[in-house]
């Protein structure tokens, strides 16, 4: 018996030293490999979770009891569709460009071995990705799952190095934590050379602690304005569509509806003209669900995930399995109701406004309250209304007449980089202010040369 304990404490003990260990080996050998030869291992990555979207879907409902099955199941396949097209064509290995203005010729190099967190909101695509960015910069690739995705990570670790193997890639290209808890984590993210962190906010804070290069996310709270001259229809389909796919546990998902006041019954009408929402103006029931999704002022975990039949229930309410997302009228903007905050569920707020920039003052005042630095949507044809929207809010991505839980990440039809990790700036405590994508886990080298006829200035023209 005591031998048994002995040897269980020494293996998570070991786990990390022997996994960053061996990754060293195998990135070290990987690093010679062609851009041909590395472009085929991410692809097949992508299309092994395109490919069995299905299955992925299954296990991570079963094993997390989060979300919706049909909506992972195109969250897998529409995440390895778009990132693979987005990396596909990206030179990342040796001379990936030169500037013949500067003189300057650029070579990509790898960073080593990444050690990637993941979410148990997110825990196919994430490492998903964050294995594709990886590899293709060159490096090894480490996962620290969430103790209730560890299933999940097993496999597709398992299935990834099939991958690898096929294409005549090393052993322990792609490994993960078993058995993991908060500080086993915390000893990966300080033995590797850099850490991409998604996840809670305080394992976030570790890996910015790490005293390693670190990527991470804020928190999510997206206020969507809609302006006057939009298409009231349109907008609701599309709100309706974002907040409540898998269940609202999308960082990127509309949270708080901002509405002309001349047309707030009119858009009441579109919300509930979609069939897919409940909506009530009684206070004793709105009130119920300030308690249910907030109890002592802190987001309820029970109802993470949650569908609105089953948020319902908890309150001895009858909502119908056909409901997308509850819709429920606020009675302010920031510290004014705390239903301004983030709600990893399928409900959302909605708040009338007299004038756009007060609109704008109503959606910059929940960002401050939380969610500063993330994403915030804008349904309009108004280009000035668009462009002040832009510059007030404190945002690292304005989401302008698009479902934004299915375009914050990236989409085939705007230009944010595809990814499942959303910079959110400082204001976010982050160190990038855009989407996480491929180049953020190579180094660059820059070979500069004099410039052939560069006309050097005189100090009176460089102060004139």
């Amino acid at each position: 018996m005591n031998q048994c304990v002995q040897e269980a404490d020494v293996i998570p003990q070991g786990q990390v030293k022997a996994l960053v260990a061996k990754a060293r080996l195998a990135q070290a050998e990987f690093e010679r490999f062609s851009q041909a030869q590395v472009d085929a291992i991410v692809k097949g990555i992508g299309k092994y979770v395109y490919d069995n979207a299905e299955m992925l879907a299954r296990l991570a409902v079963d094993e997390t009891g989060l979300g919706v099955y049909e909506d992972k199941v195109l969250k897998n396949k529409s995440k390895a569709r778009i990132i693979w097209n987005s990396l596909k064509d990206k030179k990342s290995r040796g001379i990936i460009g030169e500037d013949a203005e500067n003189n300057l010729v650029f070579v990509a190099k790898p960073m080593g071995v990444v050690a990637s967190v993941t979410p148990v909101t997110n825990p196919t695509v994430t490492p998903m990705c964050n294995a594709m960015f990886a590899l293709k910069t060159g490096n090894a690739v480490i996962f620290a799952p969430h103790p209730k995705a560890e299933k999940g990570s097993a496999l597709l670790t398992r299935e990834f190095m099939n991958v690898v193997k096929r294409h005549g890639g090393p052993d322990n290209l792609v490994q993960t934590i078993v058995n993991g808890s908060i500080e086993t984590t915390q000893e990966l993210m300080r033995a590797v050379d850099v850490v991409v962190a998604t996840g809670g906010g305080a394992m976030v804070k570790s890996a910015y602690s790490s005293g390693r290069p670190s990527f991470g996310v804020g928190a999510g709270n997206v206020p969507v304005i809609i302006d006057t001259d939009a298409n009231t229809k349109e907008a609701a389909e599309k709100i309706v569509l974002g907040a409540s796919f898998d269940n609202g546990i999308i960082c990127s998902h509309e949270q708080f509806v901002l509405v002309p006041e001349v047309r707030y019954q009119e858009t009441i009408e579109m919300f509930k003209a979609t069939g897919k929402v409940w909506f009530t103006e009684d206070e004793k029931t709105i009130e119920r669900f300030r308690e249910l999704l907030f109890p002592g002022g802190r987001m309820n975990k029970d109802v993470v995930g949650k569908s609105p039949w089953e948020l319902g229930a908890m309150l001895g309410l009858e909502i119908s399995k056909s409901v997308r997302i509850i819709l429920l009228p606020a009675k302010g903007a920031g510290e004014e109701d705390i239903l301004a905050k983030e709600k990893l569920c399928p409900v959302v707020a909605m708040l009338p406004y007299k004038s756009f920039r007060q609109a704008v003052a109503y959606a910059k005042a929940n960002l401050l309250l939380e969610g500063a630095g993330h994403s915030a949507a804008v349904h309009s044809n108004n280009e000035e209304n668009i462009r002040l929207a832009g510059v007030e809010l404190p945002v690292s991505r304005l989401v302008v007449n698009q479902p934004s839980s299915f375009s914050a990440g990236g989409a085939l039809n705007n230009g944010f980089a595809p990814t499942t990790t959303l910079g959110c700036g400082s204001w976010g405590g982050n160190s990038i202010s855009e989407n996480l994508d491929y180049k953020h886990l190579m180094n660059v080298s820059r070979i500069g040369k004099v410039i052939t006829g560069k006309k050097i200035p005189t100090d009176e023209e460089i102060w004139a």
